[in-house]
């Protein structure tokens, strides 16, 4: 993980804490974490990419849909 001068992270290492990383530390890595047959499929989609925008524009980033369970919820 890369830490700038000013204390922040990279958006990579952000997605990493969030998606992979979480799971894996609660032990839950085998069934949470990444998009693959057989694991939860709870996760938002997006048109832009979190690091197609700047840093500070993040949180206006609109989510197009929502999987919950493998399903299609928004």
């Amino acid at each position: 993980m890369l830490v700038e001068a000013d204390g922040a992270i990279s958006i990579d290492d952000a997605l990493r804490m969030f998606t992979i990383n979480a799971p894996f530390s609660g032990f839950e890595g085998k069934i949470k974490g990444t998009i693959e047959v057989g694991k939860l499929a709870d996760f938002a989609a997006q048109w832009r990419g979190l690091d197609s925008v700047p840093v500070g524009r993040i949180r206006g980033i609109e989510v197009d849909m929502t999987i919950l369970g493998g399903e299609i919820v928004f």
